[in-house]
């Protein structure tokens, strides 16, 4: 398999088919089956005593997962999240932006399932994990 998408096509995809998170998201790698991504940690991030909130910490995991995905079989908006696990590990920096490292363990013609390791940045503990399973829409 090789990849479908480059990172700066994906950025371009999800700017122009989600306007609301651009500049949040950075592609640092992406490789066949995997993908690095950064959250852009901001105040609206952040819970009270100033770490990132769950909430932040699953977004940046999902949308890895789907950077990782569209890589792999090019520019599909319509696929989505079907399943997601997520530990929070350890309270992540604060103010930190976070690193998600995320593998796809199986990418099939309907389903791709993936990890994730969520890092602060310059640390060398996880502070999350997930695991998501992406339904694929079915071929034009």
């Amino acid at each position: 398999m090789s990849l479908k998408m480059t990172a700066e096509e994906i950025m371009e995809f999800l700017a122009e088919e989600f306007p609301q998170v651009t500049g949040e998201f950075t592609i640092e790698e992406l490789d066949e089956m995997r993908a690095r991504v950064r959250l852009h940690v901001g105040e609206r991030h952040l819970r009270p005593g100033g770490t990132v909130s769950g909430p932040a910490l699953f977004a940046l995991a999902d949308v890895a997962v789907y950077m990782a995905v569209l890589g792999m079989i090019g520019p599909k908006a319509l696929a989505v999240t079907t399943n997601c696990s997520i530990d929070f590990m350890r309270k992540p920096a604060a103010r930190t932006d976070l690193i998600a490292q995320c593998r796809l363990l199986k990418l099939g013609r309907v389903l791709a399932v993936g990890e994730v390791l969520v890092f602060s940045e310059g640390g060398d503990q996880p502070v999350a994990r997930a695991s998501l399973t992406y339904s694929i829409p079915p071929k034009d």
